[in-house]
């Protein structure tokens, strides 16, 4: 059997009091978490910053996830047995399809699943009964709730303006941008500590030169589990000025209410709202070209046909299976891209 990380390591981040950690499979009203005396830790978050993510995707393999399962999923699953979390909060619909078996697997394995459903389609009202039953499940009351959201908007305006530096200011790079906006999905279980450092990195960042690139990419899809196509792609001089889901996970509208706030969040709904949100960024950030990333196996990839009707810039779709490097023919994938993005 193959062992993986340590739980110290896995959790090196959060705070140590695991009876009050509760682990989520992607972004979730945290407000509640946070209100009801909890903490939220994103099992993504985990698994791709632990030290060998690889190896967790053995682990799952090992124990029973089949290999033509998305490699997110599997390290959800890692991640969840490994760090000893009592509670998890799985989102039935508006997330993977996976998502499902995976709270079955868990369920079984003696952990408190709690499910939370965005509407199929774009409902504040159905939303808002929705919320009003997960803040019931956890305990939560309606006025901390409240406060709740006006603490974590504030925090997430610093990661906002990150981003701003990141395409108007050219200060922050696609990688930094990236890191940020994806662990805004729980603040690393403790948004006191997260606040502090966010405003230290921007201070640092806003001392900073412009540096100007030839090309600007905006990432759109899933946030990818490749651990150095930022890197890549800065070294083929592009600046990666937009990464869609992650700033989704940073809730970047300005909303008085919680049901609103999570309404216009546009990840758990239709492709159609998502299209309308990059349309947008790419005129406001300049973008000359879209790198599509989808995982292997994921059934977001489906929606490639209608995007490349949609969206009218240069666009290149990428996948991947495991963490790890991008390959060689992959580099030649992007090469080829950038170098007809530059030309056209």
């Amino acid at each position: 059997m193959v062992e993986i990380i340590e739980k110290s390591a896995l959790l090196s981040s959060y705070p140590q009091d695991i009876d009050k950690a509760i682990g989520i499979t992607t972004t979730v009203p945290i407000e509640i978490i946070y209100a009801a005396g909890y903490f939220p830790v994103d099992l993504n978050n985990v698994f791709i910053s632990s030290d060998d993510p690889s190896r967790m995707v053995d682990h799952a393999e090992l124990n029973g996830i089949p290999r033509n399962t998305c490699a997110w999923i599997k390290g959800i699953y890692s991640a969840a047995k490994k760090i000893g979390i009592k509670r998890l909060v799985g989102v039935a619909q508006g997330d993977c399809t996976n998502t499902h078996a995976i709270m079955d697997i868990l369920d079984f394995a003696g952990l408190d699943v709690i499910p939370f459903e965005y509407p199929y389609k774009r409902d504040e009202d159905r939303l808002k009964c929705n919320l009003k039953e997960f803040a019931n499940q956890l305990g939560a009351r309606h006025d901390d709730i409240s406060s709740m959201k006006i603490r974590l908007d504030g925090i997430r305006a610093l990661i906002h303006r990150i981003d701003e530096l990141t395409w108007l200011d050219n200060k922050v790079t696609g990688e930094e941008n990236h890191l940020w906006s994806v662990t805004a999905s729980d603040m690393f279980g403790d948004y006191n500590t997260y606040e502090k450092e966010a405003r230290e990195f921007l201070k640092k960042a806003e001392e900073r030169t412009s540096v100007q690139h030839k090309i600007r990419l905006g990432f759109m899809g899933i946030p990818p589990i490749c651990n150095d196509i930022f890197s890549f792609l800065d070294s083929l001089g592009c600046h990666v000025v937009f990464n869609e889901v992650q700033r989704q996970f940073s809730m970047p509208f300005e909303t008085a209410t919680l049901e609103a706030q999570y309404t216009e969040y546009t990840y758990p709904y239709d492709v159609f709202m998502q299209i309308e949100d990059i349309k947008r960024e790419i005129c406001k950030r300049s973008i000359d070209g879209i790198i599509f990333y989808v995982q292997n196996f994921c059934h977001r990839s489906i929606y490639e046909k209608i995007i490349r009707k949609l969206i009218d810039i240069p666009m290149i779709t990428v996948d991947f299976d495991r963490p790890g490097p991008i390959n060689g023919a992959m580099m030649t994938r992007l090469e080829a891209f950038v170098e007809m993005v530059e030309n056209k």
